[in-house]
């Protein structure tokens, strides 16, 4: 009687190539060319959401020989509803990954879902197969499912919308899994601290995929440490979001859930309402139980890497915040409404943080909606307004301003004007390399959540101010807002049976 144990998928390509050798030893270069890299070295990848942004995304990692998509997972299986930037974006980026011009001439609308994740992923790898298919990508609806069926996945990237990336991320990192999230970590304080504690045990990596390497953060810092602007006393931030549709209400109307899309599941740890789409696709972030608001979703960006490179390693002490109201007519007469459940359609934002390693105190503004900084007088001298998204540092002796990222900064200084030389970023063949080589060997991203609590925590307390319409001041080492008791509710979630953490 002979015994057969189930080996899994790396195991299989890793006994392959050990019986290759047995035969003889060829140069990997000379077997699959320049560059080439074997199966059983891949970084083998599940991919949880597949709307808009997940395929986009996918459209350029897919390309990186490093990796191989092996499942995708999304509780809508096809629809072509999604809301997008352009409304042939994604067949457009689809069709130039596939080098196939026809691909998806019969979607009308923004298609969507996972049989469209699923299908692209095959596709693409069947191109390089002498049968030109290829059927190894498995789709799942439920991503607890997709963790218990694929033991053997090094990796998770969350591409879902705010609410289920720290359910994701934990329930991947439980079993093993390094973790790619796109931001933010969470859109509560409480899951949000949970999910950068776990990923700081041994064994597991983790990466914000709003890090990027900023060169021109490095001759900003330069100009603060030279005192050039002198004391730093404000950085202000700002941003053209929202660019999607903003409620101030839940909507009362009850629609049907559409086929074939797991509602219960797309809600996942927030408290039971009726399906509607104001909630789902591109418009889900403009919600307190769903998003986590313009800074979250642009803030990161700059505010991340900009922590990082001046050393910003403590998150806000208090949080301030403006927003814009908005009325209704009810019975003919004009009502104000009172908004606790979306953020408003632009706010203004006074993070206070203590002094630094390297900087003295200083305040944070964030801007979004339209809002921004008054124009500076080194502008409005020369006929020139700021831009509708930048940054500026405001120091007593001067400021320097920059676009929404800090490109191209021009620091202004008593009656000097110096114009920053462009900075070139190191030489990089994809973006995502910097996330595929750490989790290959196991090592700490740049981007790693571990680094990311200061700006994580300052960023959600932005939403905290709002919801509390006052000042809150925040004990980061105990989780407390101190002088508002009852704004603490706003760090935590209620959760649906059956989806605590």
């Amino acid at each position: 009687m002979t015994t057969s144990k189930k080996i899994n998928r790396r195991e299989f390509l890793g006994s392959a190539a050990a019986a290759s050798v047995a035969f003889t030893v060829v140069p990997r270069q000379v077997l699959g060319g320049p560059g080439f890299i074997a199966p059983s070295d891949k970084l083998t990848l599940g991919y949880i959401g597949c709307g808009t942004q997940g395929l986009r995304e996918m459209t350029a990692l897919i390309q990186n020989p490093a990796l191989q998509i092996v499942a995708v997972c999304d509780p809508n299986k096809f629809t072509t509803d999604y809301v997008d930037w352009s409304l042939n974006g994604i067949r457009d980026d689809i069709r130039d990954a596939l080098g196939d011009k026809t691909w998806g001439e019969g979607i009308k609308g923004i298609p969507g879902g996972r049989d469209i994740g699923q299908e692209f992923v095959q596709k693409y790898y069947g191109k390089s197969k002498p049968s030109g298919t290829y059927k190894g990508c498995k789709s799942y609806e439920d991503f607890r499912e997709l963790l218990e069926k694929e033991t053997d996945i090094n990796a998770i990237k969350i591409m879902t919308p705010d609410h289920l990336h720290a359910t994701v991320a934990l329930a991947s990192m439980k079993k093993g899994k390094h973790v790619v999230t796109h931001k933010p970590i969470a859109n509560r304080m409480h899951e949000a601290k949970l999910t950068i504690e776990t990923a700081g045990k041994p064994g597991l990596s983790t990466h914000l995929l709003a890090w990027s390497e900023r060169p021109e953060y490095d001759i900003i810092k330069k100009w603060i440490a030279e005192g050039q602007i002198g004391t730093l006393r404000e950085i202000h931030n700002w941003s053209n979001r929202p660019v999607w549709q903003q409620w101030q209400a839940n909507p009362t109307e009850t629609p049907a859930v559409p086929k074939d899309f797991n509602w219960d599941l797309w809600l996942g740890p927030v408290p039971e309402r009726p399906y509607h789409p104001n909630y789902t696709h591109a418009v889900f972030r403009g919600w307190y139980d769903f998003g986590a608001g313009s800074i979250a979703d642009m803030g990161h960006y700059s505010l991340f890497p900009l922590f990082l490179t001046l050393g910003i390693n403590a998150p806000a002490i208090s949080a301030e915040a403006y927003a814009t109201k908005t009325c209704a007519t009810i019975n003919n007469v004009s009502t104000g409404i009172k908004n606790d459940v979306a953020f408003p359609l632009s706010c203004i934002v006074r993070f206070k943080f203590a002094a630094q390693k390297e900087l003295g105190p200083f305040d944070l503004f964030w801007y979004d909606g339209g809002m921004k900084p008054m124009n500076p007088d080194e502008l409005s001298s020369q006929d020139q307004v700021l831009a509708p998204e930048g940054l500026m540092f405001v120091g007593d002796k001067g400021r320097i301003i920059g676009d929404f990222r800090g490109e191209k900064p021009v620091l202004y200084t008593g009656n000097k004007k110096i114009v920053a030389e462009e900075q070139k970023k190191s030489a990089r063949a994809d973006r995502n390399d910097e996330w595929i080589t750490s989790f290959k060997n196991n090592t700490q991203s740049h981007g790693s959540f571990i680094y990311a609590g200061p700006v994580t925590e300052t960023i959600l307390l932005g939403g905290v101010a709002l919801r509390a319409g006052k000042k809150v001041n925040y004990n980061s080492a105990e989780m407390k807002i101190t002088n508002v008791p009852e704004a603490n509710k706003y760090l935590v979630r209620e959760y649906r049976k059956g989806w605590e953490l």
